[in-house]
């Protein structure tokens, strides 16, 4: 099997902790030049240190925000222009909890800026390159909840599944390029996001964070919360010349707790 990415340059964000952070190193391990993207230049300068590298790699890091999506596009494409990206890792944290139906409008446009046009400035950065390359890997974090909405996160499964309709847009238009589009679905994974989750509903219920853990895990047959690097091993397979084949498709990674096909 192909996993070989010497000589690739990956764009992971999202990448100062959790599931960015660990797809970063796993495609370091497979040998490709990582640049890591998120807001904290310290965070970031801590990442890249930590990177696997057999010495001819070159990692880096670049600070954005990517709700400032100009200068996002801006800045992905300075980097491009630079040092071709073959790989684009779209992974940023989710929207706060609550009903759609309370939710306000604001909350609803600042989530679709968030993840689908920052995911969009980004793949209009970099996509040149991929052309002219005649390989590309985008791979969007999105979530479950394309497949089955989750209770209480109405501004995330609406915008979640937003992402998920553009990507299979995106795989159909770029597959003669070379260029495959997936999106990775994560089940409970044990990063900040999960930590906020359970601490929401928390207080939301009154309950302890250990009995709204214990029924989420009730509900996953694998009975326990994934590891990042578990999410990270699948993006980095898809990533791959392995899974060239692959284009326009949900990945669930959620210990089976999905219950659609």
């Amino acid at each position: 099997m192909d996993l070989n990415l010497s000589g690739k340059h990956a764009l992971v964000c999202g990448a100062s902790e959790g599931i960015g952070r660990a797809t970063a190193h796993e495609l370091a391990l497979l040998g490709a030049d990582v640049t890591v993207l998120a807001r904290r230049a310290d965070a970031l300068e801590a990442v890249v240190a930590e990177l696997p590298s057999t010495g001819s790699q070159a990692h880096g890091y670049l600070s954005a925000d990517v709700l400032d999506t100009d200068r996002l596009h801006a800045q992905a494409q300075a980097l491009a222009n630079g040092k071709r990206v073959h790989i684009l890792v779209n992974n940023t944290g989710g929207p706060p909890g609550g009903p759609a139906n309370a939710a306000d409008a604001a909350s609803f446009e600042r989530a679709f800026r968030q993840h689908l046009l920052a995911n969009q400035a980004l793949v209009q950065a970099v996509l040149p390159g991929m052309q002219a390359a005649g390989f590309g890997r985008i791979v969007n974090v999105i979530s479950t909840s394309v497949k089955e909405p989750i209770a209480n996160l109405g501004v995330s499964n609406t915008i979640r599944g937003a992402v998920a309709s553009w990507a299979k847009t995106l795989a159909t238009e770029l597959g003669g390029f070379g260029i495959t589009v997936n999106n990775v679905l994560p089940g409970y994974t044990r990063t900040q996001r999960l930590d906020q989750i359970l601490h929401d509903r928390a207080q939301a219920t009154g309950k302890p964070e250990s009995a709204i853990a214990d029924g989420m895990l009730a509900t996953v047959p694998a009975g326990r919360f994934a590891d990042a690097s578990e999410l990270a091993a699948v993006i980095a397979f898809l990533c791959s010349p392995a899974a060239g084949y692959v284009n326009g498709i949900n990945v669930p990674v959620d210990g089976g707790r999905t219950k659609s096909l």
